[in-house]
């Protein structure tokens, strides 16, 4: 049976006191919005509806980047959970199967927590995703009558005894895709808000006489992002259950607290992660490789046995062989550096390709943009360049050439050559002592007239 999606990310946010819509703020280097999404996309639903209002373009554009075939609704007015919801229908019009309702602004509910919500639905009309909180404080209560959940009970609705109850409602649910909309078509706003409420499809499936269950999650999951506190506190909360699955799954992290990951990292058993390092989105790092100190990594690959920093930059593109060093205050970027090749100090590789077992020296820089457009440096098997090498492309350098230290190399070098394109040097007798004494005089006269 097929599952689809709605995700409501219609929310302004106003205690987040920013113009970027909520769900747009980002945990471990993603919108909380992805966070929801791909949860979701664990299930492969056959549909995904995602619920726009503040900054409905914005919220679009980046659904579409996550998922290029999500359907993006407008909530012109927010009127409730229950009214968001019903944006969805014309999109859901004549699928069948479940759907499952998640929030923009909570990113940790686990796929494995939504598969057991879909499971649970065979049995029951409608299914509510609960938690037990350590501290309920002011949310709904879930009332359950063995398996059965009878009702759901707002805080401030609640007697002494239902307010004891710490089974809490996190407002994720799941039911057939016709049966929902048919219960949001009976659900009022006679309330203090004058607003639609999804949790009152609960009350409406149970005056139908229908089943209706709560599964549990862990508390952790249910946890929603309302303001910059909470932000940090879910940043927080990724980074540490990041480093701990690092940690078991073989991963050397020497001080995992300076370690931050993003949400897509992927590290090798055997890889050792030294102080300070921080992932961007979109990194792999293989078995056996080592991410020196104070290293920022994002859009990269770093194969196995590898050595990067410390102090290195890898930006998107940079492709890392195996047993490649890229060293102290290097740079890297949309590049290859094949097997056993050497970037070791104050150098910049952009757009280029560098052959195996190729030696870069110190300060060399690959000229690769001329103020418009991008141009290719390649770099052959067994080259050496020398030491403040200017390489100015479009330029090659072939296999096992060398380029002199401080050269200006704007032409291609032959396999096997020597370039040597810097001026010659010429010594003038006695002059720097003479220039210095003539400076220091200027000086002094300079002085003497201001007295």
């Amino acid at each position: 049976m097929s599952t689809s999606l709605v995700i409501l990310a219609a929310g302004q946010g106003s205690r987040m006191k920013s113009d970027l819509p909520k769900v747009l703020h980002k945990v471990a280097g993603a919108p909380l919005l992805h966070h929801a999404m791909r949860a979701g996309s664990a299930l492969e639903p056959a549909r995904t509806v995602v619920v726009t209002g503040h900054g409905a373009g914005l919220v679009a554009d980046a659904a579409r980047a996550f998922d290029p075939d999500a359907e993006v609704v407008l909530q012109e007015e927010q009127l409730g959970t229950a009214h968001a919801v019903d944006q969805a229908r014309d999109a859901l019009a004549g699928m069948s199967g479940d759907v499952i309702v998640l929030y923009g602004d909570t990113p940790f509910i686990r796929p494995e927590t939504l598969s057991a919500m879909v499971a649970a639905r065979a049995a029951h009309a409608v299914v509510v995703l609960g938690f037990e909180a350590a501290n309920p404080g002011r949310y709904g209560r879930l009332v359950m009558a063995d398996d059965i959940l009878e009702r759901i009970v707002e805080f401030k609705d609640a007697t002494d005894e239902e307010r004891s109850i710490t089974f809490c409602n996190s407002g994720v649910i799941c039911a057939d895709v016709g049966l929902l909309f048919d219960l949001i078509a009976e659900v009022g706003n006679k309330n203090a808000s004058g607003e639609y409420y999804l949790t009152d499809v609960v009350e409406q499936a149970r005056l139908r006489g229908l089943p209706v269950t709560a599964v549990a999650c862990e508390e952790a999951e249910t946890l929603g992002v309302n303001s910059r506190a909470d932000l940090a506190a879910a940043e927080a909360a990724f980074q540490a259950s990041a480093r701990h699955a690092a940690l078991e799954d073989g991963v050397t992290l020497q001080a995992p607290e300076t370690v931050f990951f993003a949400f897509d990292t992927v590290v090798g058993r055997d890889a050792v992660i030294e102080p300070n390092v921080v992932f961007g989105p979109g990194v792999t790092v293989e078995t056996g490789a080592v991410i020196r100190a104070f290293c920022h990594l994002e859009g990269c690959h770093v194969a196995r046995g590898a050595v990067v920093g410390p102090y290195a930059r890898l930006r998107p593109g940079a492709e890392l062989a195996e047993h490649v060093r890229v060293g102290n205050f290097c740079e890297v970027k949309n590049a290859q550096i094949d097997t056993g090749a050497k970037v070791n100090h104050l150098t910049y590789i952009g757009d280029a390709s560098i052959g195996a077992g190729t030696n870069i020296g110190a300060g060399t820089i690959t000229c690769n943009y001329d103020g418009v457009f991008k141009h290719h440096t390649e770099i052959g098997a067994g080259a050496f360049i020398g030491s403040n090498t200017m390489l100015v492309a479009p330029v090659s350098v072939g296999d096992e050439a060398m380029t002199a230290s401080g050269s200006v190399v704007t032409s291609d070098v032959p396999a096997g050559a020597l370039a040597v394109a810097r001026g010659r040097q010429v010594n003038k007798p006695d002059l720097a002592r003479r220039m210095m004494e003539r400076l220091w005089a200027a000086k002094k006269k300079l002085t003497e007239g201001k007295s």
